[in-house]
């Protein structure tokens, strides 16, 4: 197991995540990067574009109104963005592989029509009680569009493109009955207070949106509870993620609050790079494509090692410590840690793998790793601001044993398996073509 206190997750990030992919890629011959895009000279310099627009839609029916979790968001935000890219790659002349499917286009087609068709019709299959005000949003973004052929070809290439989407994610395993197992021995996860709920096993089972398997990432699994990396994790978190915890700073608090927003600024940051890196129609697809289709595999890669290691919570390893067998390790059965504890077990860290993924697939797209972003969350009231991409996953790492509500270990090995999804995903998808 790798010494948590020693590890510096930029330099990973850039050996396993970023240059690793770029190098293959440029081995291969290929362009890497935003630079390989092609650009519609009449989208060069839009302020904002359609797969936004379509963003910002998908995100009010995906959290606004149906509150859906992030291990579920993933799934449907990924589902949205996979069939809004293989609509715009059809129409430039499919210059990068199809996710699915490449609908026959002559490149005259209306792309803001395809764009809104795409997605309207994903998020339509997705949630049906929302259909009207969908419809609104849709007639209001095909109201936009000059009547005539193109608008009417863009619209039958979103149709198609959502159909593949949708026939490939029936009967994928979303909203099973799976549940976590509760344990009663020393180590094995049992519902935390105060939920004390049990939710989200599901997602370890569903079919991945590329991944040959759920578990081809498999991981050592936690430290054993007499081994000192357990003691070190546990008195990491012990110490810092207590709720009345005196050595976490102002700013560490904050940091664990504007993480742990369920209203992830993850969206915010992908739209605010699509504007200020002023990425056409075609390469913003392509970018929330990648981004989201990582989040989304490696949220079930994560969940998947849940479900094989079922590894108990922070709150419930120091609680009853006194039965780890661990000298290094002493009990405090009030102890409670500053946020509330998500319905499943600590290993992996579902949020490090998320965001490792989606961070490293930002990376590999621009071909950097120095590009500045911010978000904002309402429950802190905080705005973050980030010099690269490495810089948040390191933050985030950190952010969730500043809340209490994983441990290092957890977070490193959640966040590697993040890493590894992108670069599975560089290397099989989304390829320019030659």
């Amino acid at each position: 197991m790798r010494k948590s206190r020693k590890t510096d997750w930029s330099s990973i990030l850039k050996r396993k995540a970023v240059w690793l992919v770029v190098a293959a890629v440029a081995a291969a011959g290929l362009p890497a990067g935003v630079g390989s895009s092609f650009a519609y000279a009449s989208d060069s310099h839009r302020p904002d574009n359609a797969v936004i627009v379509w963003d910002r839609n998908a995100q009010t029916a995906i959290w606004d109104i149906a509150g859906q979790q992030p291990q579920v968001q993933a799934r449907s935000f990924a589902m949205v963005h996979g069939a809004v890219y293989d609509a715009v790659n059809a129409i430039a002349g499919t210059p990068y592989q199809p996710y699915l499917t490449a609908p026959a286009a002559k490149g005259n087609e209306s792309t803001d029509a395809a764009v809104a068709t795409a997605a309207f019709r994903v998020l339509s299959a997705l949630f049906p009680a929302q259909q009207e005000r969908l419809k609104t949003q849709y007639d209001e973004s095909l109201a936009a569009i000059p009547y005539g052929t193109a608008k009417q070809r863009g619209i039958t290439v979103g149709d198609q493109a959502a159909a593949a989407m949708i026939a490939a994610r029936q009967n994928d395993g979303a909203f099973g009955s799976q549940t976590w197992p509760v344990g009663t021995q020393p180590g094995q996860w049992r519902p935390t207070p105060p939920t004390l709920a049990n939710d989200g096993a599901w997602v370890g089972y569903l079919k991945p949106f590329f991944l040959p398997s759920a578990s081809m990432f498999r991981t050592a699994g936690p430290p054993a509870l007499t081994s000192r990396q357990y003691a070190r994790d546990f008195n990491e978190v012990k110490t810092i993620g207590s709720v009345t915890s005196t050595v976490r700073t102002a700013d560490q608090t904050q940091a664990a609050i504007w993480w742990h927003d369920r209203h992830l600024a993850e969206w915010e940051i992908k739209r605010q790079l699509a504007t200020t890196q002023r990425l056409n129609t075609l390469q913003t697809s392509r970018m929330f494509a990648m981004v989201d289709l990582a989040e989304a595999d490696a949220t079930i890669a994560c969940y998947n090692e849940k479900a094989a290691w079922t590894f108990w919570r922070p709150v419930t390893a120091i609680q009853l410590a006194d039965t780890d067998g661990n000298p290094k390790t002493v009990a405090d059965p009030t102890w409670m840690p500053l946020l509330v504890t998500p319905p499943h077990p600590d290993f992996t860290s579902g949020h490090t793998c998320f965001t490792a993924a989606s961070m490293s697939a930002l990376a590999y797209f621009f071909g950097r790793d120095d590009i500045s972003f911010s978000g904002y969350s309402a429950d802190s009231g905080t705005t973050r601001y980030f010099r690269g991409f490495s810089k948040a996953i390191a933050e985030v790492i950190n952010a969730r044993i500043w809340g209490g509500i994983h441990t290092r270990t957890a977070d490193l090995q959640g966040a590697k398996i993040g890493a590894q999804v992108t670069a599975y995903m560089v290397g099989h998808y989304f390829k320019p073509k030659r």
